[in-house]
């Protein structure tokens, strides 16, 4: 019996569709993202994130909404390709008929170590699907409803500084299959418990 089958038999609890696919990949199983937020801004001072050397990331758009009231999230996106200014100018935000009042939070990837332009585009793409999913913006249409699993299980974000209503960290795993086990039939109290 080879390892792996060997590993399979003795594992009594099931585990994510892809767990065995990335671990065969040897890839790493956690990534975590570290994104560093500032804000609010306005709109009219979008021409102040247009530094081609840093302003790149993602963002978070808070304003109006006509069933969830004022100053709520919006909108999470990237800019990826595009600085904050670029990208945000392209929305249509300043159609919004409380456009005045719109705020903008924008966020920066941070690591200890160098990472390559394609680790930092898939890092930035991850960590948005992931922000989207956890948090539903009311404008978002995507990654709203599901994802696949191998996308957000290696994920772990943490929100730092400016994060407005963003949850401070997020763990992939939360939102995976990987705990559909368990229930509040399966709450441990003092009757079930070893001495």
């Amino acid at each position: 019996m080879t390892g792996i089958k060997r590993v399979l038999k003795r594992r009594a609890t099931p585990r994510p569709a892809g767990y065995f696919t990335v671990m065969h990949q040897r890839k790493p199983l956690a990534m975590d993202i570290h994104i560093f937020w500032e804000g609010p801004r306005k709109l009219e001072n979008l021409n102040n994130l247009n530094n081609n050397e840093k302003d790149y990331g993602l963002y978070q758009i808070y304003g109006f909404h006509p069933l969830y009231g004022h100053s709520v999230l919006l909108y999470i996106g990237k800019a990826d390709y595009q600085t904050f200014g670029q990208r945000i100018s392209q929305e249509g935000w300043n159609y919004n008929e409380d456009h005045k009042n719109i705020e903008i939070y924008v966020g920066r990837l941070a690591s200890h170590k160098s990472v390559s332009r394609e680790e930092w585009s898939a890092r930035i793409d991850q960590a948005e699907k992931l922000l989207i999913y956890s948090h539903a913006p009311a404008y978002n249409t995507q990654n709203t409803k599901s994802l696949p699993e191998a996308t957000v299980l290696k994920n772990h974000i943490f929100n730092w500084e400016s994060k407005r209503d963003l949850f401070p960290e997020i763990s992939g795993f939360r939102y995976t299959s990987r705990f559909d086990h368990i229930s509040e039939n399966q709450i441990i109290t003092t009757e079930n418990t070893k001495a």
